[in-house]
Protein backbone atom coordinates (compact mmCIF):
# COMPACT_ATOMS: atom_id res chain seq x y z
CA UNK A 1 0.00 0.00 0.00
CA UNK A 2 1.42 3.40 -1.03
CA UNK A 3 2.33 5.72 1.82
CA UNK A 4 0.24 8.89 1.95
CA UNK A 5 2.09 12.04 0.93
CA UNK A 6 3.40 14.14 3.82
CA UNK A 7 1.79 17.59 3.84
CA UNK A 8 4.03 20.60 3.50
CA UNK A 9 4.08 23.23 6.23
CA UNK A 10 2.08 25.54 3.98
CA UNK A 11 -0.55 22.86 3.42
CA UNK A 12 -0.75 22.29 7.17
CA UNK A 13 -1.17 26.01 7.77
CA UNK A 14 -3.87 26.24 5.12
CA UNK A 15 -5.72 23.28 6.60
CA UNK A 16 -5.49 24.72 10.10
CA UNK A 17 -6.66 28.16 9.04
CA UNK A 18 -9.54 26.76 7.00
CA UNK A 19 -10.53 24.60 9.98
CA UNK A 20 -10.44 27.75 12.11
CA UNK A 21 -12.72 29.55 9.65
CA UNK A 22 -15.17 26.65 9.71
CA UNK A 23 -15.13 26.28 13.50
CA UNK A 24 -15.51 30.04 13.95
CA UNK A 25 -18.56 29.97 11.71
CA UNK A 26 -20.01 27.16 13.83
CA UNK A 27 -19.30 29.30 16.92
CA UNK A 28 -21.11 32.23 15.30
CA UNK A 29 -24.12 30.10 14.41
CA UNK A 30 -24.33 28.79 17.96
CA UNK A 31 -23.85 32.24 19.43
CA UNK A 32 -26.95 33.40 17.54
CA UNK A 33 -28.90 30.99 19.72
CA UNK A 34 -27.08 32.60 22.62
CA UNK A 35 -28.63 31.93 26.00
CA UNK A 36 -32.00 30.96 24.55
CA UNK A 37 -31.75 27.24 25.45
CA UNK A 38 -30.86 28.11 29.05
CA UNK A 39 -33.53 30.83 29.21
CA UNK A 40 -36.10 28.32 27.97
CA UNK A 41 -35.00 25.77 30.55
CA UNK A 42 -35.25 28.37 33.34
CA UNK A 43 -38.71 29.46 32.17
CA UNK A 44 -39.89 25.84 31.98
CA UNK A 45 -38.69 25.26 35.54
CA UNK A 46 -40.40 28.47 36.71
CA UNK A 47 -43.71 27.60 35.02
CA UNK A 48 -43.56 24.08 36.47
CA UNK A 49 -42.95 25.56 39.93
CA UNK A 50 -45.84 27.98 39.55
CA UNK A 51 -48.15 25.23 38.37
CA UNK A 52 -47.15 23.10 41.34
CA UNK A 53 -47.87 26.05 43.64
CA UNK A 54 -51.23 26.64 41.93
CA UNK A 55 -52.14 22.99 42.41
CA UNK A 56 -51.31 23.23 46.14
CA UNK A 57 -53.30 26.46 46.52
CA UNK A 58 -56.29 24.94 44.74
CA UNK A 59 -56.05 21.89 46.97
CA UNK A 60 -55.97 24.15 50.06
CA UNK A 61 -59.14 25.95 48.93
CA UNK A 62 -60.86 22.61 48.29
CA UNK A 63 -59.91 21.49 51.81
CA UNK A 64 -61.27 24.71 53.32
CA UNK A 65 -64.50 24.23 51.36
CA UNK A 66 -64.73 20.70 52.74
CA UNK A 67 -64.09 22.02 56.26
CA UNK A 68 -66.83 24.63 55.84
CA UNK A 69 -69.26 21.96 54.64
CA UNK A 70 -68.36 19.80 57.65
CA UNK A 71 -68.86 22.72 60.05
CA UNK A 72 -72.26 23.50 58.51
CA UNK A 73 -73.31 19.91 59.06
CA UNK A 74 -72.04 20.15 62.65
CA UNK A 75 -74.09 23.35 63.13
CA UNK A 76 -77.25 21.63 61.91
CA UNK A 77 -76.54 18.70 64.20
CA UNK A 78 -76.03 21.07 67.16
CA UNK A 79 -79.27 22.91 66.33
CA UNK A 80 -81.13 19.62 66.15
CA UNK A 81 -79.63 18.53 69.48
CA UNK A 82 -80.54 21.87 71.09
CA UNK A 83 -84.17 21.51 69.92
CA UNK A 84 -84.25 17.98 71.27
CA UNK A 85 -83.02 19.16 74.67
CA UNK A 86 -85.53 22.05 74.66
CA UNK A 87 -88.29 19.55 73.96
CA UNK A 88 -87.09 17.34 76.79
CA UNK A 89 -87.18 20.32 79.17
CA UNK A 90 -90.95 20.36 78.77
CA UNK A 91 -91.23 17.03 80.55
CA UNK A 92 -88.55 17.19 83.22
CA UNK A 93 -89.40 16.09 86.76
CA UNK A 94 -87.12 18.41 88.71
CA UNK A 95 -84.87 21.45 88.55
CA UNK A 96 -81.71 19.31 88.40
CA UNK A 97 -82.82 17.68 85.14
CA UNK A 98 -83.88 21.08 83.77
CA UNK A 99 -80.52 22.63 84.65
CA UNK A 100 -78.67 19.67 83.09
CA UNK A 101 -80.60 20.08 79.82
CA UNK A 102 -80.01 23.83 79.93
CA UNK A 103 -76.26 23.21 80.09
CA UNK A 104 -76.52 20.86 77.10
CA UNK A 105 -78.42 23.53 75.17
CA UNK A 106 -75.81 26.13 76.09
CA UNK A 107 -73.02 23.72 75.05
CA UNK A 108 -74.66 23.19 71.66
CA UNK A 109 -74.92 26.97 71.33
CA UNK A 110 -71.20 27.30 72.02
CA UNK A 111 -70.52 24.57 69.49
CA UNK A 112 -72.55 26.51 66.90
CA UNK A 113 -70.68 29.75 67.70
CA UNK A 114 -67.32 28.00 67.44
CA UNK A 115 -68.29 26.35 64.15
CA UNK A 116 -69.50 29.68 62.73
CA UNK A 117 -66.23 31.30 63.86
CA UNK A 118 -64.24 28.58 62.10
CA UNK A 119 -66.36 29.00 58.97
CA UNK A 120 -65.61 32.72 58.91
CA UNK A 121 -61.91 32.01 59.40
CA UNK A 122 -61.95 29.49 56.54
CA UNK A 123 -63.74 31.99 54.30
CA UNK A 124 -61.08 34.63 55.00
CA UNK A 125 -58.37 32.11 54.18
CA UNK A 126 -60.20 31.14 50.98
CA UNK A 127 -60.38 34.81 49.98
CA UNK A 128 -56.66 35.18 50.62
CA UNK A 129 -55.85 32.01 48.72
CA UNK A 130 -58.13 33.08 45.87
CA UNK A 131 -56.16 36.31 45.45
CA UNK A 132 -52.90 34.36 45.39
CA UNK A 133 -54.41 31.85 42.94
CA UNK A 134 -55.48 34.67 40.64
CA UNK A 135 -52.03 36.28 40.77
CA UNK A 136 -50.35 32.91 40.22
CA UNK A 137 -52.54 32.17 37.20
CA UNK A 138 -51.71 35.56 35.72
CA UNK A 139 -47.99 34.97 36.28
CA UNK A 140 -48.22 31.50 34.72
CA UNK A 141 -49.98 32.98 31.71
CA UNK A 142 -47.33 35.70 31.35
CA UNK A 143 -44.42 33.33 31.75
CA UNK A 144 -46.00 30.73 29.45
CA UNK A 145 -46.45 33.39 26.78
CA UNK A 146 -42.83 34.42 27.30
CA UNK A 147 -41.77 30.77 27.12
CA UNK A 148 -43.72 30.13 23.93
CA UNK A 149 -42.14 33.22 22.37
CA UNK A 150 -38.65 32.05 23.32
CA UNK A 151 -39.34 28.56 21.95
CA UNK A 152 -40.62 30.01 18.68
CA UNK A 153 -37.58 32.25 18.48
CA UNK A 154 -35.22 29.33 19.06
CA UNK A 155 -37.11 27.15 16.59
CA UNK A 156 -36.89 29.86 13.92
CA UNK A 157 -33.16 30.35 14.51
CA UNK A 158 -32.52 26.60 14.52
CA UNK A 159 -34.53 26.10 11.37
CA UNK A 160 -32.66 28.90 9.65
CA UNK A 161 -29.19 27.72 10.64
CA UNK A 162 -29.43 23.94 11.11
CA UNK A 163 -28.59 23.18 7.46
CA UNK A 164 -25.51 25.41 7.49
CA UNK A 165 -24.46 24.17 10.91
CA UNK A 166 -24.76 20.56 9.78
CA UNK A 167 -22.68 21.32 6.66
CA UNK A 168 -20.05 23.14 8.71
CA UNK A 169 -19.86 20.28 11.21
CA UNK A 170 -19.34 17.82 8.36
CA UNK A 171 -16.61 20.01 6.85
CA UNK A 172 -14.94 20.42 10.25
CA UNK A 173 -14.94 16.67 10.86
CA UNK A 174 -13.74 15.92 7.35
CA UNK A 175 -10.89 18.42 7.58
CA UNK A 176 -9.94 17.30 11.10
CA UNK A 177 -9.34 13.77 9.82
CA UNK A 178 -6.79 15.06 7.31
CA UNK A 179 -4.77 17.10 9.81
CA UNK A 180 -1.90 15.52 11.73
CA UNK A 181 -3.33 14.40 15.08
CA UNK A 182 -0.59 16.07 17.14
CA UNK A 183 -1.20 19.33 15.32
CA UNK A 184 -4.96 18.94 15.65
CA UNK A 185 -4.60 18.30 19.37
CA UNK A 186 -2.51 21.46 19.74
CA UNK A 187 -5.10 23.43 17.72
CA UNK A 188 -7.93 22.25 19.97
CA UNK A 189 -5.91 22.97 23.11
CA UNK A 190 -5.13 26.53 21.98
CA UNK A 191 -8.71 27.04 20.78
CA UNK A 192 -10.14 26.06 24.15
CA UNK A 193 -7.81 28.38 26.06
CA UNK A 194 -7.99 31.61 24.06
CA UNK A 195 -10.62 34.29 23.63
CA UNK A 196 -13.29 33.67 20.99
CA UNK A 197 -11.88 30.23 20.22
CA UNK A 198 -9.36 31.71 17.76
CA UNK A 199 -6.39 29.32 17.69
CA UNK A 200 -5.14 30.38 14.24
CA UNK A 201 -4.98 34.08 13.32
CA UNK A 202 -3.49 36.14 10.52
CA UNK A 203 -1.14 39.08 10.70
CA UNK A 204 -3.08 42.34 10.65
CA UNK A 205 -1.23 45.68 10.42
CA UNK A 206 1.94 44.13 11.76
CA UNK A 207 0.32 42.42 14.76
CA UNK A 208 -1.32 39.07 15.41
CA UNK A 209 -5.10 39.17 14.92
CA UNK A 210 -6.73 40.24 18.14
CA UNK A 211 -3.39 41.30 19.66
CA UNK A 212 -1.85 44.74 20.20
CA UNK A 213 1.73 43.45 20.21
CA UNK A 214 3.69 44.20 17.06
CA UNK A 215 5.46 41.29 15.43
CA UNK A 216 9.06 42.03 14.34
CA UNK A 217 9.54 42.35 10.56
CA UNK A 218 11.92 39.38 10.50
CA UNK A 219 9.28 37.15 12.14
CA UNK A 220 6.64 38.45 9.74
CA UNK A 221 8.89 37.43 6.83
CA UNK A 222 9.32 33.95 8.32
CA UNK A 223 5.54 33.61 8.68
CA UNK A 224 5.02 34.75 5.08
CA UNK A 225 7.56 32.16 3.86
CA UNK A 226 5.30 29.41 5.24
CA UNK A 227 8.29 27.21 6.05
CA UNK A 228 7.47 26.60 9.70
CA UNK A 229 4.58 26.89 12.13
CA UNK A 230 4.96 30.04 14.22
CA UNK A 231 3.31 30.58 17.59
CA UNK A 232 2.61 34.11 18.85
CA UNK A 233 4.67 34.46 22.03
CA UNK A 234 2.07 36.74 23.64
CA UNK A 235 -1.25 35.04 22.84
CA UNK A 236 -0.10 31.48 22.15
CA UNK A 237 -1.97 31.42 18.83
CA UNK A 238 -0.74 29.92 15.56
CA UNK A 239 0.12 32.66 13.06
CA UNK A 240 -0.44 32.79 9.29
CA UNK A 241 0.20 35.59 6.82
CA UNK A 242 -2.65 37.81 5.61
CA UNK A 243 -2.34 36.60 2.00
CA UNK A 244 -2.84 32.96 2.98
CA UNK A 245 -5.78 33.98 5.19
CA UNK A 246 -7.46 35.85 2.33
CA UNK A 247 -6.94 32.94 -0.05
CA UNK A 248 -8.45 30.45 2.38
CA UNK A 249 -11.41 32.71 3.08
CA UNK A 250 -12.11 32.89 -0.63
CA UNK A 251 -11.62 29.15 -1.06
CA UNK A 252 -14.13 28.40 1.69
CA UNK A 253 -16.57 30.91 0.19
CA UNK A 254 -16.27 29.09 -3.14
CA UNK A 255 -16.91 25.72 -1.48
CA UNK A 256 -20.06 27.03 0.22
CA UNK A 257 -21.35 28.83 -2.88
Amino acid sequence: MAKSKELTVEEKLRSLYRLQLIDSRIDTIRSVRGELPLEIEDLEDEVAGLESRLSKLTEDVANYDADIAAKKIAIEESKAAAKKYEKQQESVRNNREFDSLTKEIEFQGLEIELAEKRINEYKVKIEQKTVVISNTKEKIERQQTHLDHKKSELEAITKETEKEESLMNDLSNELSEKIDQHLLKAYKRIRSSVKNGLAVVSIERGAAGGSFFTIPPQVQMEIASRKKITIDEYSGRILVDASLADEEKQALTDVLA
